[in-house]
């Protein structure tokens, strides 16, 4: 019994043998790389890394429901890397244009 479902598994159109089955596993240690980054200071983050993990995301959400046959463990693991890449860019610009603004004093 457990034979035929490792076959199933090896032989199925998105199995190990193709890459929908690996791209996938290698975006989740990207979101995961970004989850432990969450410790880190906000200005250390970087802005073009930030919107290239919410862009490939939100982008490979879209298109993993489209193609044959649906992924949807690259569909999950896309929405996982544009949340937190939402998430640390919104950390960094909040430190760098909420953080400067000086309360105003009010002079008597």
């Amino acid at each position: 019994m457990a034979t035929s479902k490792l076959q199933a598994l090896w032989n199925h159109p998105a199995g190990p043998k193709t890459i929908h089955f690996w791209a996938p596993t290698f975006k989740w240690g990207i979101s995961i790389a970004n989850i432990a980054d969450f410790q880190k200071p906000p200005e250390t983050l970087s802005y073009p890394q930030q919107i290239v993990i919410t862009g490939t995301g939100l982008i490979w959400s879209r298109y993993s429901t489209a193609i044959t046959p649906k992924n949807w463990n690259l569909f999950s693991v896309s929405l996982g890397m544009a949340a937190t890449g939402i998430y640390q860019l919104t950390r960094k610009i909040k430190h760098d244009y909420a953080s400067e603004a000086d309360p105003i004093v009010a002079k008597e």
